[in-house]
């Protein structure tokens, strides 16, 4: 609705530029002398003829001028001051010229902006109203099936029974969230709806260079006590290059990517595994018949015991919180044919794979060769970490109390009490001329 206001207001704008064009237009030319001039025409024009003047002799009240002896003392013979009577006028008339604001040329400035307001405007506007279709189709046809296997589906608070529309939470114009839970084997699923931006004229002329699709995020929190320790990813390869880059789980516990080829996916797949006997049992039958019939739309799965989140680029003191998650990009928009009942039903099938991976993931269990291995792989990571931080943590530890010691050498000074200071001072220098002294190893000799 503000949408339509502003664009209203500024077709009235458009208007009143209009309207006051013409009036000037219509209006005469703005000349300050004109009364002058018609007052000088009138006295050119006139014609006086002698019966009609009426002369009249005697005293005039102009008299006193003409008076010699009125006028003592003043230089006569140098001449009036003022102009003579056969002097030309000094008098220019400057021609004003019509007012900027007259004519429609005057206007290009404005008339550009307003172009460029209503351009921006009408993009924004379908943009964001493609957008929200986008959503509302998506939704229309996961709906049942997402009723069907969580308890709570939208971020409301309340039972599917107690509110039964449902609807995604909008982030921006472009970004959409959907929160689901109550599932045996995980304990949340979030769907995150990424569409391209639409109503933005900068991003749709990046889009016509750029293969760029909108996507489906969807990251299942998995149950800890149900699910084995083990990270796998599967992505096309631009995918597996970003993973491998940001991700911390993947770029430590499998930054090898394998062709998709050696594992019966297709050939625009890598595989990223930490062991191989988990990537097998995932890989099975049915998900590689998918991977072969909806290749396009799928991403990446990405299913980690050790997901942290993107790198982080200060070094932490601490180990990383982890959590055992399943992530599934799927592309929902395959050159723009969102409408298409086909592509729809594909989308069906892989959000029902997703719902296999976790029903897969619950019952899969490592065998004692590949949870030793895996037990082994995230003890080498902590002791690769710790000993990588242990100069920053020396170095954060000793900070620590040189503060602490700085804290007490206030106190003791603020009590005022000579014999605490000077009883602190003798134990700092013991302390420091500890420090200082060289350090000798004893060796100690057995008595025979």
């Amino acid at each position: 609705m503000k949408l339509w206001l502003v664009i209203i207001h500024i077709i009235l704008v458009a208007t009143n530029i209009w309207v006051t064009a013409d009036f000037h237009d219509e209006l005469p030319e703005d000349n300050e002398f004109a009364e002058f001039e018609e007052f000088e025409e009138a006295n050119n024009n006139q014609d006086f003829e002698e019966e009609d003047v009426l002369i009249v002799d005697g005293d005039s009240e102009f008299d006193h001028f003409q008076d010699e002896e009125e006028f003592e003392g003043l230089d006569v013979a140098g001449g009036s001051t003022g102009p003579k009577k056969d002097d030309p006028s000094t008098l220019t008339i400057t021609e004003i010229p019509l007012h900027l604001l007259a004519r429609w040329d005057s206007f290009y400035l404005e008339v550009l902006t307003l172009i460029g307001l209503l351009i921006y405007m009408s993009i924004y506007a379908a943009g964001c109203s493609k957008n929200a279709h986008i959503a509302e189709m998506w939704l229309m046809e996961h709906k049942q099936l997402l009723l069907d296997n969580f308890s709570l589906v939208g971020d409301t608070g309340k039972s599917n029974e107690d509110t039964p529309e449902i609807g995604f939470v909008k982030k921006s114009q472009s970004h959409y969230n959907l929160y689901c839970s109550g599932r045996v084997g995980c304990d949340s699923m979030l769907i995150e709806l990424k569409l391209l931006k639409r109503q933005d004229l900068v991003h749709i002329l990046a889009q016509l260079v750029l293969n760029q699709n909108d996507q489906a995020h969807i990251r299942v929190d998995l149950a800890k006590e149900e699910t084995d320790t083990f990270v796998l990813a599967v992505a096309t390869r631009r995918t597996a290059m970003r993973l491998v880059r940001d991700m911390a789980d993947i770029s430590v516990y499998c930054p090898e990517k394998r062709p998709g080829d050696k594992y019966g996916l297709p050939s625009g797949f890598c595989v990223m595994s930490e062991i191989a006997e988990a990537t097998a049992a995932i890989l099975d039958t049915k998900v590689l018949h998918t991977f072969s019939k909806f290749s396009p739309y799928i991403d990446y799965i990405h299913i980690s015991d050790q997901f942290s989140g993107p790198k982080e680029e200060d070094p932490q003191l601490t180990m990383p919180e982890v959590k055992r998650v399943l992530h599934v990009g799927l592309n929902i928009n395959i050159k723009g044919r969102i409408s298409n009942a086909e592509d729809q039903e594909a989308l069906k099938y892989l959000m029902q794979l997703t719902f296999y991976l976790i029903d897969k993931l619950r019952r899969f269990k490592l065998s004692k060769e590949g949870k030793s291995k895996a037990d082994k792989n995230r003890l080498r990571v902590e002791e690769a970490f710790l000993k990588t931080t242990h100069a920053v943590r020396a170095e954060a530890a000793a900070q620590r109390k040189e503060e602490r010691r700085r804290a007490e050498k206030e106190r003791i000074l603020q009590e005022e009490d000579p014999d605490k200071q000077r009883k602190w001072e003798e134990k700092e220098q013991r302390r420091l001329a500890k420090k200082r002294a060289p350090r000798m190893k004893q060796l100690k000799v057995k008595a025979l």
